[in-house]
C-alpha cells in the first residue's frame, strides 16, 4: 500500500500537484503521511522523504481537529471542509491557523487527500488595513496639533526665555524645565505630522542587504554595540521596490526596540533573516489585481517577548509597552512597508520575537549602480 515518498513527483499529476502553492498530502490508513508536494515539505519544515517516514501525529498536536476530519471522510465518502483550524506545535511553529478541505482518494481504499490553507496572510491583510486606517486617524490628528499645539507653545516657550532673563537660580530651574517640556511637546508633535506626509514614495531597485548592513553599522555604534548580530541571508535575492532611506528608518527602528528588550539579557543576539517566497500573491480589497509580495525580511530578537495582550495593537498608534515611550515608532514602520505596497506582521513568544516584512520585487530595469558597495 505505501509509496515511496518520491513517488508523489513522478508524473504530470505530480508535476501539477508541486506547482500548488498551497500544501497537499495523502494520509493513509495508519496515519502515515504517504505523499506530499513541494508546498507541504515547507509546512511541515522536512522533505518528503522525512515526512513519510512518520504518522501525522508526530507533526499534528494529539486531539487535533484534524484527525477527527480525516474520520469523517473515512466515515462519510466525502469531502470535508473545515475553516480556521489551529494546527500550531513546536514542530509547526506558532501561528499556524488553516482553512482544511480533505476528500477521499478514489483509487486508493481509506487514503485522504488533505489540503492546508494558511489563513496567516489574510489576516496579515486584515490587520495592515486597520494599521492604515489608525494612521489615517493620527494623520487628522497631527494636522490639528500642528495649529493648536505647536504656535502656542512657541509663546509659551518665548515667554519663558524672557522670564529667564530676571530670574535668580531657584526660577531658572523651573523656566528651563518649561522651555525642556515645551521642545519635548513639539517633537511629539513633528513626529507625528510624519503621518500627515502623503506625497508619494519614490521607490527604485534596493539592494536590501546593503540597507540591513547600514543599519548594523550605525546600530553597533550606538544602542547595539554589545549585541551579537546573525546573518542568515538570500544571496540571490533580487532587489526590493523601495525607498532606501525609508527602508533604513524601518530597520534602525526595529533594531532599536530589539536592543531595548534584550537590555537585561545574558546572551542577546539579533537575527537578520532574507528570503524569496515565490508563492506569495495577495488579493486585496479595493484592488482588482493580486499583488504579489515575493520578498521577506525578518528581524528575530531573543528577548522576553511581546505582552500576548498587546500582540494585536503592536502596530496601532501609542500603544507601547515601554514607561517613557510615545507608542509611534511602530506605527510608523507599518506605514511606511503600507506606502510600499507590503505588509508587517510580528510574532511573539518568550525568546524569540520576529518581525516579518513582505514587500514587492522591482521588476523595471536594474541600473548599473545597484551594484554598490556595502557601505
Amino acid at each position: 500500500m505505501n509509496q515511496s515518498a518520491g513517488s508523489w513527483a513522478e508524473g504530470e499529476a505530480g508535476a501539477v500537484l508541486n506547482a500548488l502553492p498551497h500544501p497537499v498530502i495523502a494520509v493513509g490508513m495508519d496515519g502515515r503521511i504517504e505523499r506530499a508536494n513541494q508546498a507541504a515539505e515547507s509546512f511541515f519544515r522536512h522533505s518528503r522523504a522525512v515526512l513519510a517516514r512518520f504518522s501525522l501525529n508526530h507533526f499534528v498536536p494529539f486531539g487535533s481537529p484534524l484527525f477527527n476530519l480525516i474520520d469523517q471522510v473515512r466515515q462519510s465518502g466525502a469531502p470535508v471542509t473545515e475553516y480556521r483550524v489551529d494546527l500550531s506545535s513546536p514542530r509547526l511553529g506558532v501561528e499556524r491557523i488553516v482553512d482544511i478541505y480533505a476528500s477521499p482518494v478514489a483509487e486508493r481504499s481509506g487514503d485522504v487527500a488533505v489540503m492546508l490553507l494558511p489563513r496567516s496572510v489574510t489576516e496579515k491583510i486584515d490587520r495592515q488595513l486597520t494599521h492604515r486606517g489608525a494612521a489615517r486617524t493620527v494623520t487628522g490628528l497631527a494636522s490639528m496639533l500642528a495649529h493648536e499645539i505647536k504656535n502656542p507653545l512657541s509663546g509659551i516657550r518665548g515667554a519663558a526665555q524672557l522670564l529667564e532673563a530676571d530670574a535668580n537660580e531657584d526660577e531658572r530651574a523651573l523656566t528651563r524645565l518649561i522651555c525642556d517640556e515645551a521642545d519635548r511637546i513639539v517633537g511629539l508633535v513633528e513626529r507625528m505630522e510624519i503621518f500627515a506626509d502623503e506625497r508619494p514614495t519614490e521607490r527604485e531597485a534596493i539592494n536590501i542587504h546593503s540597507v540591513i548592513e547600514r543599519v548594523k553599522v550605525i546600530s553597533r555604534n550606538g544602542f547595539a554595540r554589545n549585541i551579537r548580530m546573525v546573518e542568515e541571508y538570500d544571496p540571490s535575492l533580487p532587489p526590493v521596490h523601495g525607498n532606501r532611506d525609508q527602508l533604513i528608518q524601518v530597520f534602525l527602528n526595529l533594531v532599536k526596540n530589539a536592543a531595548e528588550a534584550l537590555a537585561n539579557s545574558g546572551d542577546p543576539e539579533i537575527v537578520f533573516r532574507t528570503a524569496y517566497r515565490p508563492g506569495i500573491r495577495l488579493s486585496i480589497r479595493g484592488s482588482q489585481s493580486r499583488v504579489s509580495l515575493p520578498l521577506e525580511f525578518t528581524v528575530i530578537d531573543n528577548g522576553p517577548g511581546v505582552a500576548e495582550d498587546l500582540l494585536p495593537y503592536i502596530f496601532d498608534p501609542f500603544v507601547t509597552a515601554k514607561t517613557n515611550g510615545t507608542g509611534l515608532g511602530l506605527a510608523l514602520v507599518a506605514k511606511i512597508i503600507g506606502d510600499h505596497g507590503g505588509v508587517i506582521e510580528c510574532e511573539s513568544q518568550p525568546r524569540r520575537t520576529a518581525f516579518r516584512i513582505l514587500l514587492p520585487a522591482h521588476t523595471g530595469r536594474i541600473p548599473d549602480e545597484e551594484s554598490e558597495a556595502v557601505p
